[in-house]
C-alpha cells in the first residue's frame, strides 16, 4: 500500500500592506440579541448543543449545496458526507499519508500494472438494511466515473479515466485501467460507496450509505440532522446525534462557540471572537486567482504576469489573514508529492506590474477592458476584504477590475466546466485543497487544457502532466515539480496568494484534534465528549 509524506507547514516572512482595524469586542447584550434574531438558541436549551444530551451541534458557514456522494470532493459537501454518511473502500490517513482499509480489506495489482483486485469487507450493511458487497462497489464506480451524471469526482480524481470494473463474486472487485495507474488505490479513496439502485440519471440529495451516521432530517435552509446508525459495522461513534446549522456571519458563529451553544464551529478568523476556543490547524488549502487566458486582456501573458507582481501576498497574509498562512508560489502545499520548496511566491513589485501593463498597452492590448473579479461569500474569513485589496492593487497597476461576490452555487458555475458562457475576462478567486497528497490530482484538474477547472493550457504543459502521471516515487515528485515550475514560467494561468491555515472553534465540552483534512472531511467518529 503506497504511502505519501506527511504535510509540513513551511515558514515565510510576511510584510504588511495597509493596516486593518481590529474588530471591537461584541457586547454580551448585542450577542444575545443577534443570536435571537438569527434563530439561534442559547446554551442549556432544548437544542442539540456541544456535548449536551448525547448530541453535538456543528455550525458551518453555509448550507451544503447537496449531499450527493459523488460530489463529496467539494468542500461544502464533503465536510458532512465523507466517512460520516457514506464511506470509501480505502481511506487515507491525513497525517501519515498511509492508505488504510475501510470497506475494502485489501488490494493488489496484477503483473500488467493495469488490473487491481480489491477484497470487500464482510458484515457491512447500508442504512436501509441491505448488505454491502462487490456489486455495490462496482456500481458506485460506474455511476460516478465516465458516466453522464457529471460528478465532480470524475474529473477531479479520475481525470475522465476509462475503467473496466467487474464483481466476479460478492467479495471481489476488479478494476482495470487503460494504462498502468500506480495511484489507483489513492483515487479510490475519493469514491464514497452507494448501493445499487441509487439514481443514475440524477444526483441525490439524501444518500444512503454505510457510515456511522444516517440522515435523520434535512430542514432546507434551517438545519441538517444526523442520527447514529444502529447497525454500523465499525466502532460506535460517541454522539448519538449530530445537528448541522449554518450562519454566514463569522462573529455569530464565534458567539455560538463561546456561549456554549455549539460544539464545533468551522471557518473562523482570528478576529471573530472565539478567543482561546479557536484552534489553528494546517488545512492544506491554497488561495489563488485563476485567470481566463482566452479573453482580452488576460490572453496577454504580460498582463497575467503583471497581476502576479501587483498582488502583495505577504501583506495580505499579515494584515488580513493575521499570519494564518504564508505566501504561495504554487497551487499545492508542502507535503504534497510534487511540491517544490524552491518555488517561491512572486515578489510584490508594483513598478514592474505597471511597466508590464504599459508595455502591453503600447503593443495594442486594450488594458482598460473591464475585468470581473469573482469571489465566493464565506470562502474564508475576510474574503470580501481580500477581493477589495486585490482590486485596489490591480487598479494601481493600470487594470480595470470590478468585484462580484457570489454564493456557492453561482460561483461553482464559474469554477467548473462548462463555465458561464460569454462572461468576458474573469479573475476567479479560488481555494484549492489537495487532500490526496499527490500533485496529479491538482494538475489534471486545474492545469491541463481540458481540465474541469482549467480555463486554458498548452500542449507542452499537457505533455508534461501526462508523463508525470505515469511515474512513481522520486521520479514522480521531480516530474510534477517541473510541471509547477513550467506553469509559473510559461503559462501563468494562476496568481497564487497563500497557503492557508484554518481556525476551528471547539467547545471545552468537546475533544477533537483537527488535521489537514478537517476542512473537507470532518470525521464525526473522531469527535468525543470531554467527559
Amino acid at each position: 500500500m503506497p504511502a505519501f509524506p506527511p504535510r509540513r507547514r513551511p515558514r515565510a516572512p510576511v510584510r504588511p500592506v495597509r493596516p486593518v482595524r481590529r474588530a471591537r469586542p461584541v457586547p454580551a447584550v448585542l450577542v444575545a440579541l443577534t443570536l435571537a434574531a438569527t434563530g439561534c438558541t442559547v446554551a442549556n436549551s432544548d437544542a442539540v448543543s456541544g456535548g449536551a444530551n448525547g448530541a453535538l451541534q456543528i455550525v458551518l458557514p453555509q448550507e451544503p449545496p447537496t449531499l450527493e456522494p459523488c460530489e463529496s470532493s467539494l468542500t461544502a459537501t464533503g465536510i458532512v458526507v465523507r466517512s460520516n454518511i457514506t464511506e470509501p473502500l480505502i481511506e487515507r490517513d491525513p497525517t501519515s499519508g498511509e492508505l488504510k482499509p475501510l470497506l475494502a480489506t485489501g488490494w493488489k495489482v496484477g503483473d500488467d500494472g493495469r488490473t487491481w483486485t480489491f477484497t470487500m469487507r464482510d458484515g457491512v450493511r447500508f442504512h436501509d438494511g441491505t448488505a454491502f458487497d462487490a456489486k455495490d462497489a462496482a456500481f458506485t464506480i460506474e455511476r460516478a466515473v465516465g458516466s453522464k451524471l457529471g460528478c465532480n469526482v470524475d474529473g477531479y480524481v479520475f481525470a475522465d479515466s476509462e475503467l473496466k470494473v467487474a464483481a466476479p463474486d460478492a467479495s471481489t472487485l476488479t478494476v482495470t485501467t487503460a494504462e498502468p495507474d500506480p495511484i489507483l488505490p489513492l483515487r479510490m479513496s475519493f469514491l464514497e460507496v452507494v448501493p445499487t439502485g441509487t439514481d443514475t440519471k440524477n444526483k441525490v440529495r439524501k444518500p444512503v450509505g454505510t457510515g456511522p451516521y444516517r440522515i435523520a432530517d434535512w430542514d432546507i435552509g434551517i438545519s441538517l440532522s444526523l442520527a447514529r446508525s444502529s447497525g454500523y459495522w465499525g466502532t460506535r461513534p460517541a454522539y448519538q446525534a449530530v445537528r448541522y446549522v449554518w450562519r454566514a456571519e463569522n462573529s455569530i458563529r464565534a458567539a455560538m462557540i463561546t456561549s456554549g451553544e455549539a460544539g464545533i464551529v468551522t471557518g473562523l478568523g482570528p478576529e471573530d471572537g472565539a478567543g482561546d476556543l479557536g484552534v489553528a490547524y494546517p488545512n492544506n488549502e491554497t488561495t489563488a486567482l485563476r485567470m481566463n487566458g482566452n479573453e482580452v486582456p488576460l490572453n496577454d501573458v504580460r498582463i497575467r504576469r503583471a497581476i502576479n507582481y501587483a498582488v502583495d501576498k505577504e501583506g495580505i497574509v499579515q494584515s488580513l489573514f493575521l499570519k494564518l498562512g504564508e505566501p504561495a508560489g504554487q497551487l499545492v502545499a508542502n507535503g504534497v508529492v510534487g511540491h517544490d520548496p524552491a518555488i517561491k511566491a512572486w515578489p510584490f513589485d508594483m513598478a514592474r506590474a505597471r511597466a508590464l501593463v504599459a508595455e502591453a498597452k503600447a503593443a495594442g492590448v486594450p488594458v482598460d477592458t473591464p475585468i470581473t473579479l469573482i469571489a465566493r461569500n464565506a470562502m474564508f474569513p475576510k474574503v470580501a476584504e481580500t477581493a477589495e485589496v486585490i482590486q485596489n492593487a490591480l487598479g494601481k497597476a493600470g487594470l480595470n477590475v470590478k468585484i462580484k461576490m457570489l454564493d456557492t452555487a453561482a460561483q461553482l458555475e464559474y469554477q467548473l466546466h462548462p463555465f458561464v458562457p460569454d462572461a468576458g475576462p474573469v479573475l476567479l478567486l479560488i481555494m484549492h485543497g489537495n487532500q490526496a497528497g499527490d500533485a496529479g490530482f491538482t494538475t489534471s484538474q486545474y492545469l491541463k487544457s481540458d481540465g474541469p477547472q482549467s480555463r486554458f493550457g498548452t500542449p507542452e504543459l499537457d505533455r508534461m502532466i501526462d508523463e508525470a502521471e505515469r511515474k512513481t516515487g522520486a521520479e514522480r515528485e521531480r516530474a510534477f515539480a517541473a510541471v509547477l515550475r513550467h506553469q509559473n514560467d510559461h503559462v501563468v494561468q494562476y496568481a497564487h496568494i497563500a497557503h492557508m491555515r484554518g481556525l476551528l472553534g471547539i467547545s471545552p465540552n468537546v475533544r477533537y484534534k483537527p488535521d489537514s483534512a478537517t476542512t473537507d472531511e470532518l470525521r464525526l467518529a473522531d469527535v468525543r465528549p470531554a467527559k
